[in-house]
């Protein structure tokens, strides 16, 4: 019996001497590296995601500016407003084209005049909106009396548009008022539909800043086109004018050879008078008179 466990034993401890034998050799020093490396990583990691929480900082407080710009003193949203105007007339129109903030002859200041051959004249943009009913009408939009006041502004303003900016004789017989913000020109066409009418009875056109770039493309492909009939028409002209100093020289040249054809008969009947006079004079030297 005591043979048969020894035996036993001996085999188990075979078995486990073969489980070992089979088993990986375990590199140390490649754990260590590839532990080193995933220090790295992490340490990366870390790095970039420290980064992008500083951009996103970076970003929270540019929103708040922004916020603050849209919300805060009117002197910042108006010149945020002038701003984002400038920057589209700029990108679209021929510099020679538009002027900002330049006194009419009536000493108001536009924002902007978009320069445009009489007629229809210079087109004037301002970026004023009345922003603060605005912000009051969306805080309760159940609020009737807040909603009557932002329309009241808008309609004050549009006149206000109507009376400065439009002149006879000076100026185009309409305007534009620039929103800066696609969401309240939606809400101002969804909602108030009646005060977009009265804009457009009053020639004052109200845009946003998508509408404003498609109207301005409109407008510099008219100047294209109108310098273009203008270089026309000069071509034109000027081919007039060569078209009548060639026919002036023509009817020059017709005489000058008029000129020559009559010289050609006049010495023709010279040479025919020559003609008849040189046998006369050979007779007449021929004749004796009976000298002596």
């Amino acid at each position: 019996m005591t043979t048969y466990i020894f035996v036993l034993l001996f085999i188990i401890i075979v078995l486990l001497l073969i489980l070992l034998m089979r088993r990986p050799m375990v590199d140390i020093s490649a754990l260590r590296e590839d532990n080193a490396r995933l220090r790295e990583r992490l340490a990366e990691r870390l790095g970039a995601l420290s980064q992008n929480a500083i951009e996103l900082k970076n970003i929270s407080g540019d929103i708040a500016n922004f916020k603050n710009i849209l919300m805060g003193n009117k002197q910042a949203r108006g010149t945020f407003g002038e701003r984002q105007l400038e920057d589209l007339v700029a990108d679209v129109m021929p510099p020679e084209s538009y002027a900002f903030q330049s006194v009419l002859e009536s000493g108001v200041r536009p924002d902007c005049i978009i320069r445009l051959p009489y007629p229809p004249g210079d087109m004037i943009i301002d970026s004023k909106f009345p922003l603060e009913s605005f912000n009051k009408m969306m805080q309760d939009q159940n609020d009737g009396m807040a909603r009557k006041q932002f329309e009241l502004d808008v309609r004050k303003h549009i006149d206000a548009i109507g009376e400065k900016y439009i002149i006879p004789g000076k100026t185009a017989e309409s305007a534009m008022m620039f929103i800066a913000s696609e969401s309240i020109f939606e809400v101002l066409h969804r909602e108030f539909p009646n005060t977009i009418e009265y804009a457009a009875r009053r020639k004052v056109f109200i845009v946003s800043p998508s509408t404003l770039w498609a109207t301005l493309n409109t407008i510099r492909a008219v100047l294209s086109d109108i310098k273009i009939k203008r270089a026309a028409a000069k071509i034109k002209k000027e081919l007039d004018m060569l078209l009548l100093d060639l026919g002036r020289l023509t009817e020059r040249a017709a005489k000058v050879n008029q000129h020559f054809a009559l010289a050609q008969t006049d010495i023709e009947q010279l040479q025919t008078s020559v003609s008849k006079i040189t046998p006369r004079a050979e007779k007449i030297r021929a004749m004796d008179f009976g000298e002596d």
